[in-house]
């Protein structure tokens, strides 16, 4: 490993179940669990083709930056793309909007698991538990990329096992075979004003809602490149994208709708936890409870590993500080990993010394960058893919329909986006992540012109 540390590569210390399992798990977010009740009850029972339309939205996203990533490796993913496709400023500003939306969910998510286990062990303040859930984690990421690996691979399967026990137990009430309750049936799902109770302006509104849960899949092509042979893992998680998003998505949240009424106020509490009550599952809150604690820990792992590459990535090329670019003996970018963690560390106290005033403001700044980054993949693709067809070349690996459905992809985003900034809902967020999108792009041209010594080396031919 201290080869790469005097290279600059990251080493590929990823094994194939980590890499698979971390696949998984880019897909699985705490949201699922806690946040798909709030889904559920903007949109009722048609909440499931709301998810349907934002799966199929992701799963052309990940096929297009499957295409790009399968031909080109990197631990830079989509920033490096648009890097090259787009040109410098692009690179520059999605890799920072991306550092910037994860080093803010690691400290959601180290509060969010602290305030689980605070309910456990009383006499541990929330902040303590807090502290330790990143130290612990950040330790692991400092140590060496298979521990990172490691826990993201256990992390994954208890998500994994959770979820199919819960889609075990739910289609055994459907059809009438659990003998611990008498809900049964699919009757919720039309029982309460209907399927589409609210008209299908709420679906589009569920799609707005449900789009954030899904954001975490290209995740995958960041690891990827730390293992051996990424490009034929990056090919094979790309392709189970969809049997993923229908399993755990679309199939589990069917159940929901099946067995409960989409208006109970008490599915608030948790769309799982709540069904699970209803079928008197015994310990079901403390079994779910079990279950968002290792997500929110999986989601924090994954974020900090994440943020720690991107910006690896950036310095690399020139986009943040050089220092950055170091790597440990074991081949790990640890600047980059403490640079990431200490900004969660910011984070989290000013969470808890200001919580509803700095910290809702930054966090409100993130709002759209998920589908910020959708775009800029699109349109990477389409440039990249363009370019090569001009010089008679063809990717191994191909997004379908080309540039048909790539286009069609980019109209849907920008329509969504559009949308959001109209929307009373969604427009203070929205403003929010288009003004730190302008400081980013600023700041790019700075630094960029400042590097290069030319304006003109901003645009990429």
């Amino acid at each position: 490993m201290s080869n790469n540390a005097e290279s600059g590569q990251l080493g590929a210390g990823l094994s194939s179940r980590q890499v698979s399992m971390i696949s998984i798990a880019g897909i699985i977010g705490a949201g699922l669990f806690v946040g798909s009740a709030n889904a559920i009850s903007t949109t009722g029972p048609a909440i499931l083709i709301s998810y349907a339309l934002t799966g199929l939205l992701v799963l052309l996203v990940m096929r297009m930056l499957g295409e790009m990533a399968v031909s080109n490796p990197d631990s830079g993913s989509f920033s490096t793309y648009a890097a090259r496709a787009i040109g410098p400023w692009a690179g520059f500003t999605i890799g920072w909007l991306y550092w910037w939306f994860w080093v803010l969910v690691i400290p959601v998510e180290a509060i969010a698991g602290a305030n689980i286990l605070h309910a456990w062990f009383q006499n541990i303040a929330s902040w303590e538990f807090a502290v330790a859930i990143m130290i612990v984690l950040t330790i692991s990421n400092l140590w060496h990329v298979k521990s990172f690996g490691e826990f993201e691979f256990w992390f994954a399967l208890i998500k994994v096992i959770g979820i199919i026990a819960f889609i075990v137990v739910g289609g055994l009430a459907v059809f009438g075979f659990w003998p611990l309750a008498h809900v049964s049936g699919v009757a919720s799902l039309y029982s309460h004003g209907g399927f589409m109770p609210k008209g299908f302006g709420a679906v589009l509104a569920g799609v707005l809602v449900t789009i954030f849960s899904f954001f975490g899949a290209e995740i995958v092509t960041i690891a990827a490149a730390e293992s051996e042979n990424p490009k034929a893992k990056i090919r094979l998680a790309t392709k189970l994208v969809l049997y993923r998003i229908a399993l755990f998505y679309l199939l589990s949240i069917f159940i929901v709708v099946s067995l409960v009424a989409w208006n109970d106020p008490a599915l608030k509490q948790g769309s799982f936890q709540y069904v699970l009550m209803s079928l008197n599952v015994p310990h079901a809150k403390l079994l779910v409870d079990i279950v968002v604690l290792t997500a929110v820990c999986s989601c924090m792992n994954s974020g900090l590993y994440t943020a720690s590459r991107m910006f690896y990535s950036l310095a690399r090329r020139g986009d943040a500080p050089a220092v950055a670019k170091k790597l440990s003996s074991n081949g790990v970018p640890h600047l980059a990993v403490l640079a990431s963690t200490i900004a969660g560390f910011i984070g989290c106290f000013a969470s808890y010394v200001f919580p509803g005033e700095v910290f809702s403001f930054l966090l409100s700044t993130t709002g759209a960058i998920a589908l910020v980054v959708y775009l800029v993949i699109a349109v990477s693709q389409l440039r990249m893919r363009t370019a090569m067809e001009k010089e008679g070349n063809s990717p191994d690996f191909k997004m379908w329909l080309f540039p048909g459905l790539t286009w069609a992809a980019i109209a849907v985003i920008l329509m969504v986006l559009g949308y959001m900034c109209i929307s009373p809902d969604y427009r203070p967020e929205t403003f929010a992540t288009i003004g730190v999108t302008g400081v980013m792009l600023i700041c790019s041209f700075f630094v960029i012109k400042k590097r290069s010594g030319n304006i003109g080396d901003l645009v990429t031919e």
